[in-house]
């Protein structure tokens, strides 16, 4: 079993930055994709970025040049850093571990950015 707690999230100003961080527990391995995705009220969850074990990553349009990901393998941790933060960033942030067909999900964490 795989365990995903998130923290870093917040209210912030548009134009501010924050960085969220997702601190895996149990069972990992050095081939797992992790990666963070968020859902604003009434819409769909959404892919936001994703980094690969070796360190490949992906990221949403919407996002490109602002957000960045990132992860160290060894506190088994991923980390977003958010810049230049936009109202319509405001949604709940969720992480997630893929390993195989198996998907792990944190809890989420909230962030408000105000316009």
């Amino acid at each position: 079993q795989v365990q995903l707690v998130e923290s870093g999230g917040g209210l912030v100003q548009a134009g501010g930055s924050l960085r969220l961080s997702c601190a895996a527990s149990g069972r990992i391995f050095g081939i797992d994709s992790m990666g963070w995705y968020r859902q604003a009220p009434g819409k769909q969850r959404e892919l936001v970025a994703t980094v690969s074990s070796g360190g490949i990553t992906n990221y949403a349009d919407s996002v490109k040049g602002r957000f960045t990901i990132s992860r160290d393998n060894a506190k088994n941790t991923v980390y977003m850093q958010m810049n230049v933060l936009k109202p319509d960033d405001t949604a709940v942030y969720y992480c997630n571990l893929v390993r195989g067909i198996i998907t792990y999900w944190g809890q989420g964490t909230q962030v408000t950015v105000s316009s």
